[in-house]
């Protein structure tokens, strides 16, 4: 009787472990060490745009040129490796004035990986991220926003932020913003209110309607009186 009540709860902790497990591995708002951002209070009229990966030779000149348009200034989380395959691309994000934040160096899920390879993922990404030009704050996204315990201790010790979203696809189901242009807008508007990280990856080819959606989103949201900044300039609200 004894050894079955044991088994019983052995079970039901594994299952409890493993859901905890899960809710901290996706969690946008909460980590273990460090502090993680996902939306800042604020009552200013003030959102950060979001854009994953990249830079890609084939893409980030549109998107340039669409920000240009609109004069607006965006926090590009890019990929450390694509960072020396596209160094020209690169720099031009860096010249228009935008922001770069570091996304690792082959964006891996970084759950399981051990901590010299979680530092270099880091720290080659922020040489990068400098050699472009950028002298700023380098900001930090997980890869499909996924954390346990290594990368966030890291992140800690080394004083960045991990920064997620509160408007975007959601990593746990791996469910991606509506796929056309006009419902992705309509997304946007639903959900934004001051202080949100809006996400949207648009520098591969299945990023498609993610561009397409780019300027109606801008358009959309400065419609409703918001301003858009950079991460850094939207965690000056706190």
């Amino acid at each position: 009787m004894q050894i079955k009540r044991f088994v019983f709860f052995s079970l039901i902790t594994l299952i409890v472990m493993a859901v905890l497990g899960e809710q901290l591995m996706y969690s946008r708002d909460f980590q273990l060490f460090g502090k993680i951002v996902s939306q800042v209070k604020t009552n200013d009229k003030v959102v950060a745009l979001t854009l994953d990966d990249g830079p890609s030779i084939q893409y980030t000149d549109a998107v340039l040129k669409i920000l240009n348009e609109y004069d607006i200034k965006a926090t590009f989380f890019v990929v450390g490796q694509e960072m020396h395959r596209f160094k020209d691309q690169a720099k031009k994000i860096v010249q228009q004035g935008h922001e770069l934040g570091n996304h690792s160096y082959t964006h891996p899920r970084m759950i399981f990986k051990t901590l010299p390879t979680i530092r270099q993922e880091i720290e080659k990404t922020d040489e990068a991220i400098r050699a472009a030009g950028y002298q700023g704050d380098i900001h930090f996204r997980a890869p499909y926003t996924q954390k346990l315990l290594v990368l966030p201790w890291y992140l800690a010790r080394t004083n960045r932020l991990n920064i997620s979203w509160s408007i975007g696809p959601d990593s746990r189901t791996t469910a991606k913003l509506p796929k056309d242009a006009n419902t992705m807008t309509q997304y946007v508007l639903e959900n934004i209110q001051p202080g949100s990280i809006i996400l949207l990856h648009v520098m591969y080819e299945n990023g498609d309607a993610s561009r397409k959606a780019l300027p109606m989103i801008i358009e959309a949201v400065q419609a409703e009186g918001y301003q858009f900044v950079t991460v850094s300039e939207l965690l000056e609200q706190n």
